[in-house]
């Protein structure tokens, strides 16, 4: 990157798909579909809903939260953090000329992006701003953002390191009220493109109680309430698996939902939707979220949340190997080699990642088994170790699989016509007499596919293959 690159573009995509947005065993990147549920999961949701009007009461998509993304040469400016700079990551802070403040494009109107900058209608709002340099792994961001001249001005600002689990100060506040990073719980345009949002979403209540769990730091309950029922900042809800996604719904909605099945969404801040964050990218076709307001806060759960040392992040994590690299030949079993080790029972699974032809497994379920490739080419095995606590760990291995070549002779007086198919480059042939493992004398090496050669007697032996093969 030499220059600041906007969300809603497809360089964006690039980056930010390619991006590690935290460890795998973050929170935020923590698989909950199989986590229990809280005791009293019903009387929190019934809760949620109770204090929401009746038109209110179902899922929204709110787009607000756009970002950009900096080059490591980009100049820090100063920033004026003008009410908790004690709860702040103090300035200069990258910030590019075409910094987007949320709301923009979608959300306003003719104004130029200069003139959402500056708010110049006095349009106000929460006008969050999220920088995000991929060289250093870092972000910042902010509340109240706004540009006064030449000048920068926020609320409050936190920076985040994408590379690992570290939380702000306990007290802390961020950008967000929760004091969690909000880029991380962002619907964004390249991962709905590829039909699941891979991580939680940040999900707005209406009021939370005086209290915050892993991994928020910070608490904003407005009227003030310790009432269990009133979910905490960093509570994490999922949508239930019995929820039937119609296969009619855009792919953008498809993706949101099977990210809330296995990931779930994470209490940020108060307001008056029960809503998620997605990016304000004019991408994104109208329609593209409109069935999820009529799904119900009913089918929604709160599960037991995971502390820094537990879950994904506690001691034990499975390890897989699923050794060297290797070459093969079409329609013959090869052997692989893999291995898994964990403290806890897994389950080991082997699946084609990439590869030209289809990939039969002796058994898939064991490290140690056969594949058969149905044509040649360049293959990518992955083994996975899954114990249903930690991250799945992944190992792959690289397969060249070869055609299997055929050879055919023919006796024409004292010659011999040799013909081979399923060759791919250069073929050696090869004599023997009599017949020996060790005795083969190469007659030539050619990128054809038959040869004429003299011979008189018996007891003589022809072979052809690959070059560098078997």
């Amino acid at each position: 990157m030499t220059n600041a690159v906007l969300f809603h573009t497809p360089e964006a995509d690039a980056i930010a798909s390619a991006l590690q947005i935290f460890p795998r065993d973050n929170p935020w990147n923590e698989d909950i579909s199989r986590r229990p549920l809280l005791t009293n999961s019903g009387a929190m949701i019934a809760q949620i809903i109770s204090e929401l009007s009746s038109s209110r009461r179902t899922l929204r998509p709110f787009y607000e939260m756009n970002f950009a993304l900096v080059p490591a040469s980009q100049p820090f400016v100063p920033i004026d953090l003008f009410n908790w700079p004690e709860e702040s990551d103090l300035g200069p802070y990258p910030i590019p000329p075409n910094l987007p403040i949320e709301g923009w494009p979608r959300a306003t109107g003719t104004l130029t992006l200069e003139q959402w900058q500056m708010d110049i209608n006095t349009n106000g709002g929460d006008r969050h701003a999220i920088i995000v340099q991929p060289a250093t792994g870092f972000v910042w961001e902010t509340w109240l953002t706004q540009r006064v001249g030449t000048n920068w001005e926020a609320s409050n600002g936190a920076r985040f390191n994408l590379t690992n689990n570290t939380l702000r100060p306990a007290g802390w506040t961020s950008g967000d009220a929760a004091g969690l990073c909000m880029f991380a719980g962002l619907v964004r345009y390249d991962e709905s493109e590829r039909g699941m949002v891979e991580h939680a979403v940040r999900i707005i209540v209406k009021h939370t109680r005086r209290a915050f769990i892993y991994p928020a730091t910070h608490y904003a309950s407005v009227p003030s309430t310790t009432d269990p029922n009133v979910p905490a900042m960093g509570q994490r809800l999922r949508l239930k698996a019995g929820f039937i996604i119609p296969d009619s719904w855009t792919k953008q909605e498809k993706a949101v939902l099977r990210g809330l099945k296995k990931y779930g969404a994470i209490v940020a801040d108060n307001g008056g939707f029960f809503s998620i964050s997605v990016a304000p990218d004019p991408r994104f076709p109208a329609n593209a979220f409109n069935n999820l307001t009529s799904i119900s806060i009913t089918n929604f759960e709160v599960v037991q949340t995971t502390g820094p040392n537990e879950g994904p992040r506690s001691a034990g994590a499975p390890n897989a190997s699923a050794g060297p690299d290797m070459s093969a030949r079409a329609g013959e079993p090869t052997a692989l080699t893999g291995t898994v080790s964990a403290t806890l029972p897994v389950q080991a699974q082997w699946r084609k990642y990439d590869g030209p032809g289809e990939v039969v497994f002796g058994n898939a379920a064991r490290a140690t088994t056969t594949a058969t490739f149905s044509a040649p080419g360049a293959y990518t095995l992955m083994l996975s170790a899954d114990d249903g606590v930690h991250t799945v760990a992944y190992d792959a291995v690289q397969v060249t699989v070869a055609p299997v070549l055929t050879l055919r002779g023919s006796r024409a007086g004292t010659n011999l016509l040799l013909n081979w198919t399923g060759s791919a480059g250069l073929c050696v042939v090869e004599r023997a007499s009599p017949l020996s493992t060790t005795n083969w004398t190469t007659v030539v090496v050619t990128n054809g596919t038959n040869l004429t050669v003299p011979i008189s007697g018996t007891g003589v032996f022809f072979r052809v293959r690959q070059l560098g093969g078997s």
